[in-house]
């Protein structure tokens, strides 16, 4: 049996979608999908609104979403090697410098989707992520 929405969008952008879901459920807020900028690009900004009882305040979330059919020889987050990591902190740099984040933390979280044709989709989120 198909997955039921698996050939409706394409690949990225179903894996995409479920990250959205996932982070909403776990209570934060999107702040913008597709983030681009001369620095580059990243796939979702978010607010953690819970860090500000046990950080002191909240926090901007810089997410990447790494999605595959399968989870092959290696996971989908092991794609975010050293340069995806240097090009993603130019963008969260950027962000910082251009919106009024002054009193905010950030962290940076990788979210790995696989969604195999035949069965469910695995999803794995990992806050810090580096």
């Amino acid at each position: 049996m198909r997955w039921p929405f698996a050939a409706a969008k394409p690949l990225g952008q179903r894996g995409e979608l479920l990250a959205r879901k996932l982070l909403r459920r776990a209570g934060l807020k999107i702040l913008a999908r597709n983030y681009r900028c001369p620095a580059g690009e990243i796939d979702l900004i978010a607010l953690d609104r819970s860090t500000r009882k046990t950080l002191g305040s909240e926090t901007i979330v810089f997410v990447e979403v790494k999605t595959r059919s399968s989870p092959g020889r290696s996971r989908p987050e092991a794609a975010v090697d050293a340069h995806k990591r240097r090009q993603i902190r130019s963008v969260a740099d950027y962000y910082l410098r251009n919106h009024p984040t002054e009193g905010y933390r950030t962290r940076f979280d990788v979210v790995a989707v696989v969604l195999p044709d035949d069965a469910k989709p695995e999803i794995t989120h990992t806050p810090n992520a580096f």
